[in-house]
């Protein structure tokens, strides 16, 4: 069955506020579960620093390596159907969220789609996704890159993302 690595994130709890951040991650992972998600892998929670747009709380950030059935499409909707269920609304770019889920990897696959790229195309940038999944995945190969996840952290800082708890 096809390998699966998602990449969650919240900083702000249901009502807007920050202190269900983590209640939102373990929200989203019970949803996977129910839908079928075996969970492989699961990586501590870090606080991270917001990147892009700067006026908005810290983000508790994970990842999750799967076992589903599900073909990518169907993932993408899951987690859109997941997000929606717990309050996402879309409005500043790289701005607050009660949840993000994000696809990382799909086995080996690559697919680039208006809707839907795999891998996702800023991973390899991203401290927040790559503490956890070195944690995970150390010597997962990025299907484009070539590089296993434990190369690619050392090619970005990891100031700003701390574990939680």
């Amino acid at each position: 069955m096809p390998f699966l690595v998602l990449s969650l994130g919240s900083n702000l709890g249901l009502d807007n506020l920050q202190d269900g951040r983590e209640l939102n991650l373990k929200r989203a992972i019970e949803l996977l579960r129910q839908n079928g998600m075996e969970i492989k892998y699961q990586s501590k929670i870090y606080e991270t620093e917001p990147e892009g747009y700067q006026e908005q709380p810290k983000f508790l950030n994970m990842v999750l390596g799967l076992i589903t059935e599900r073909t990518p499409k169907a993932c993408l909707k899951l987690i859109g159907q997941i997000e929606e269920n717990l309050g996402r609304i879309r409005g500043i770019k790289n701005g607050p969220r009660t949840i993000d889920i994000d696809i990382i990897f799909y086995d080996q696959l690559v697919i680039a789609q208006e809707d839907l790229v795999i891998p996702h195309p800023r991973m390899h940038e991203r401290a927040f996704v790559l503490v956890p999944l070195a944690e995970i995945l150390p010597d997962f190969r990025h299907p484009i890159l070539k590089k296993t996840v434990a190369e690619l952290l050392k090619l970005v800082t990891t100031k700003g993302v701390k574990p939680w708890n």
